[in-house]
């Protein structure tokens, strides 16, 4: 049975393919679970509006995580933290604490978009990377002061 690929699938392909496919296969995985319609005229047309309309919501939410990356380079927020010998820190600033001093701040990020190369160790001015969108990235400076 040949059907059309709604979503990626890592053996069959990528969206839009036309793949020849076991019937039952088909029947009873593919197309019950939204991966795929059965091939016919009708159905690529279908796919054609999908692939636009994500396109336009694709176009959309990359323009609204551009304009909160200029946003977040406004901000700027400072993490006391209690430090030891040599201006070296008791634990570290994880992206959990970032998230945190965001949220005061009344800008909200998930802690997992918040990329640290590593935890923050030392006293200073960093500038962490902000995840807002697979082509996007924004920019926080984060300070680190003595408590």
């Amino acid at each position: 049975m040949k059907v059309i690929l709604r979503k990626e699938h890592e053996k069959l392909g990528a969206i839009g393919s036309v793949v020849d496919v076991k019937d039952g296969f088909a029947r009873n995985f593919l197309i019950p679970k939204g991966y795929a319609y059965p091939a016919s005229a009708g159905s690529m047309r279908a796919l054609e509006e999908e692939k636009k309309s994500a396109e336009q919501r694709s176009q959309k939410e990359q323009h609204a995580a551009e304009h909160r990356a200029a946003e977040l380079e406004k901000v700027s927020i400072t993490l006391q933290m209690k430090v030891g010998e040599d201006e070296k820190l008791f634990g570290a600033v994880t992206s959990q604490m970032i998230s945190d001093a965001l949220k005061e701040k009344g800008v909200e990020i998930d802690k997992r978009s918040i990329e640290l190369e590593e935890p923050i160790k030392a006293l200073g001015i960093y500038t962490v990377d902000v995840k807002l969108h697979p082509q996007v990235t924004g920019k926080v400076k984060v300070w680190v002061v003595r408590e």
